[in-house]
């Protein structure tokens, strides 16, 4: 079996970042082709009706902000770009900045990219925390159609 294409996730994190570095790693020694992949999970907002004055929580519509929005997608790309210029060097990089739930964004654009492989990092939440955040990894593992490197990230003392 050859690695042809990857697909990295990242986020802006050291965990993410590690997995990237990694990640392009694993692609110069393979020559593949890389997608890098950022989701944004859109912020929304309660729309402004008549629930407001009351303080009802029922019956609201939820909104996302149109400039909310705009300035999480400049983000994305720029961490994107920030990742591109840090870790590829002369591989071939097709960039994804989209909105949507973490993990079905990463397994959509796996089969948008045609990866042969995804590599993610892990915040090795655990317990509680892990209960109530999910893990974006374990999803993407667990329904992913291609094989899955989970990079773990370990302080240095």
């Amino acid at each position: 079996m050859k690695i042809q294409r990857i697909l990295i996730a990242v986020d802006n994190s050291k965990e993410a970042e590690h997995a990237a570095e990694y990640g392009f790693g694993l692609a110069h020694l393979c020559k593949a082709d890389v997608g890098l992949v950022n989701i944004v999970e859109p912020m929304v907002a309660p729309a402004p009706g008549p629930d407001m004055v009351t303080g009802s929580i029922f019956d609201q519509e939820v909104a996302a902000d149109p400039e909310i929005m705009n300035i999480q997608k400049e983000v994305s790309e720029n961490l994107i770009e920030t990742t591109v210029k840090q870790f590829a060097g002369d591989l071939k990089v097709t960039q994804f900045s989209e909105f949507g739930s973490t993990a079905n964004g990463i397994l959509d654009c796996c089969a948008q990219f045609s990866a042969d492989l995804i590599v993610i990092g892990t915040h090795s939440r655990s317990g509680l925390d892990r209960l109530l955040m999910g893990s974006v990894a374990e999803h993407v593992v667990r329904h992913s159609k291609v094989p899955v490197l989970v990079i773990p990230f370990v302080e240095k003392d």
